[in-house]
């Protein structure tokens, strides 16, 4: 009741009113429901999504940013500074609400589906940005949100610098003479691997750095049995840093499974940051780049990765 209560007196405030006469003119965005969202005013926007946060920091506008989610880790800035509306997949329709937004940016899967549902009804702009894992998914996400934020130009500027390293990795890609075979892990629940299969962002980071996913049998993240991850013959496990919930390297050398692969045999464990790794924003040409250099030390040879983003200045 209290929720309910709280909730109304914001629909009914005029801090949820979209329209501004400071941006008159309606920006039309196609979002991932396929629908056409209208946009009047992106003066107080919550990001809802690491990538989006980190793409809205890269096009300089943290100042219109009333509010982010907990995966907004990069900038530290961003968690920092900014008021927290909880993690992605349980969003508060009440904390969002709270900060007066005229702007609610979530990527796709962002939820519960009740939090969206109420955050439509409330009348404030929801675009939900398609989550692709592909080299022209990103792109697009980049458009789509600086289409959003009314700065197409400072989108094509950031769009051209990210292709500008994704060529850059292609070319760094083709000197891969013997692809290594990658299984991404997740954790291990009760002794069991959880792994991510085709149409993850694992899958595609694996496949940008160069090498093989081990997991060729399904979609999305799966527990499989040890006799599963023997008949996968992996040469490395890859994970991401989770804090004290991290994967660690003698946990997967001393698997029962992974001990029988050449994982263990080689000492082959390779744990990245999380949003770096898998978070598809505009750091994922020199995040695939890093990753390949550890699968295949003798890229390294071949000179420095210079990003076009260290140069590009794409906020004004």
């Amino acid at each position: 009741m209290t929720f309910c209560r709280t909730l109304t007196r914001l629909l009914l405030s005029g801090g949820l009113a979209f329209a501004s006469a400071a941006h008159a003119a309606s920006i039309i965005v196609h979002d991932a429901r396929n629908r056409e969202v209208t946009v009047a005013d992106f003066a107080r926007t919550v990001s809802i999504g690491g990538a989006i946060t980190e793409i809205l920091y890269a096009l300089g506008l943290e100042s219109r940013l009333v509010g982010v989610d907990t995966t907004s880790l990069y900038p530290a800035a961003a968690l920092h500074d900014k008021p927290n509306v909880g993690y992605m997949r349980q969003i508060s329709a009440e904390g969002v609400l709270g900060l007066n937004p005229t702007l609610i940016l979530a990527i796709q899967g962002s939820g519960p589906r009740e939090t969206l549902d109420i955050l439509e009804t409330a009348k404030v702009p929801l675009v939900l940005v398609p989550e692709t894992f592909s080299e022209d998914g990103l792109i697009e996400k980049i458009k789509l949100v600086g289409h959003a934020m009314g700065v197409d130009a400072r989108a094509e500027c950031l769009s051209a610098a990210v292709a500008a390293d994704l060529a850059q990795l292609r070319a760094l890609r083709a000197k891969v003479t013997k692809s290594v075979r990658v299984m991404f892990v997740m954790s291990l629940q009760n002794g069991r691997a959880m792994v991510a299969g085709h149409k993850t962002a694992a899958d595609e980071i694996i496949q940008l750095a160069g090498a093989t996913n081990a997991v060729d049998d399904y979609d999305g993240y799966k527990i499989i049995s040890d006799e599963a991850v023997v008949a996968a013959k992996p040469d490395v496990v890859l994970s991401i840093e989770r804090g004290k919930d991290s994967l660690q390297a003698d946990a997967v050398y001393a698997h029962p499974g992974f001990a029988l692969t050449p994982v263990a045999a080689n000492k082959s464990f390779i744990t990245m940051d999380g949003l770096y790794l898998l978070g598809f924003g505009p750091r994922t040409a020199a995040a695939a780049r890093d990753l390949s250099v550890k699968l295949y030390p003798a890229l390294a040879e071949g000179g420095a990765f210079t990003s076009a983003l260290s140069t590009a200045n794409c906020r004004q």
